[in-house]
């Protein structure tokens, strides 16, 4: 059967096409830095390969530039939607309501609108995909994949708050976790290459999101992200783990409403707010220019990364390989080098021209004396997508 996944970050659409269950690829692409007037749109199957720099102000007019590329005349590779049997949704945020991959009816969407305010630059994208595709795709069944889902093996130590215990008990409020599904399928990867019974790994999903588990027998044990998608290590736009004494400041002595604090937080922080520049191919390339802002930030980045390393390491009482993986994890030589240095104690010692690659599937970049390895690990949160989507219909 045809399954469509989109998977839509807060800045991007990536699409696959599947034929299952051989997961065999009829097409894919991605829209790239969605809101900006250069933005990207590329597209590939057997026999066509499109990219092409247009306006994409949002997520759903992106959406309908994908659809209407599946169905050109041309470079097409289907002749109705009705080809098209499933369509399978990465939504980032399940709350207490999901923890399994789920059909979606009018009664999901309802609950996943509920939760734009703890993912604001998530669900709403991932609900507007869902939408888009139900008119464009009507006869299909529509199924969303909880990024949430991985981390329900999350002790209660680690996720539990230490606020009153009514806000659990009565209100949910509580670690979550999310890039759910791309920690299970990179870290599913490596206990396949390590071979061993008993595997502790820390993986780190960095993207214009970032995030890191520590996956221990293959179930998640501690996250970095929390309640909502905005703690934990420096992203794109938002702040990573600050002081909540500073959003009370904000409020109460700098005249800041709790709607611009959230706001700052969630749109203006992180490598934009240091730098003016969220995408980090722009950052790394001003800081080569000598922009101490932008090398600043790339330093702190690095700097939060490692003291997750550490924390983690010692959640698991040690340490057999670190994994970089999504857009930026996976491409940059710079972050990863920086990560990477200073780091013998935890027995992890990159490989410099190793580390000098782009790689297209599992690779080692560590010396050959690293007691830790240190590996890039291609996420394809859609192979996973469609794999709980197709179990899900069958």
């Amino acid at each position: 059967m045809k399954i469509l996944v989109i998977n839509s970050g807060s800045s991007s659409i990536k699409y696959q096409l599947f034929n299952m269950p051989q997961e065999e690829v009829i097409c894919s692409g991605l829209v790239e830095r969605i809101g900006l007037n250069d933005a990207e749109i590329h597209y590939k199957s057997e026999n066509n390969k499109i990219d092409e720099v247009l306006d994409i102000p949002n997520h759903k007019v992106g959406l309908e530039k994908v659809v209407n590329l599946l169905l050109d005349e041309k470079v097409g590779v289907i002749k109705s939607t009705s080809e098209v049997e499933a369509v399978g949704h990465r939504v980032v945020h399940g709350g207490s309501t999901f923890s399994d991959t789920t059909i979606i009816n009018q009664e999901v969407k309802d609950q996943i609108k509920k939760l734009f305010s703890l993912a604001p630059q998530h669900n709403p994208a991932n609900y507007e995909g869902i939408v888009v595709a139900e008119t464009m795709f009507p006869n299909a069944k529509q199924i969303a994949v909880f990024d949430t889902a991985f981390h329900q093996t999350i002790p209660v130590e680690a996720y539990k708050y230490a606020i009153p215990n009514k806000f659990l008990e009565e209100h949910k409020i509580r670690k979550y976790g999310f890039h759910g599904t791309s920690h299970k399928y990179v870290s599913e990867k490596v206990i396949e290459y390590l071979g061993i019974e008993n595997s502790k790994i820390i993986t780190i999903h960095l993207g214009n999101g970032c995030s890191m588990v520590a996956v221990k027998n293959g179930k998640s044990i501690e996250t970095s992200l929390g309640f909502g998608p905005v703690t934990g290590l420096i992203m794109g736009s938002r702040s990573g783990e600050i002081d909540h004494a500073i959003i009370f400041h904000l409020v109460n002595n700098l005249g800041y409403t709790l709607d611009d604090v959230n706001s700052m937080l969630q749109k203006e922080s992180g490598m934009f707010g240091l730098t003016g520049f969220s995408d980090l191919r722009d950052i790394e390339a001003e800081a080569e220019k000598g922009n101490k802002d932008c090398q600043l930030a790339l330093d702190m980045s690095a700097y939060k990364i490692k003291k997750y390393i550490g924390s983690y390491t010692a959640a698991m009482n040690g340490l057999d390989a670190i994994v970089f993986t999504a857009g930026i994890g996976e491409n940059s030589d710079v972050i990863r080098k920086l990560v990477c240095t200073n780091m013998e104690y935890f027995g992890i010692e990159l490989d410099v021209e190793k580390n000098n690659i782009r790689a297209k599937k599992l690779t080692e970049i560590h010396k050959e004396n690293s007691k830790t390895k240190i590996l890039i690990v291609p996420t394809n949160e859609e192979v996973e997508i469609a794999k709980q989507s197709f179990e899900l219909v069958n």
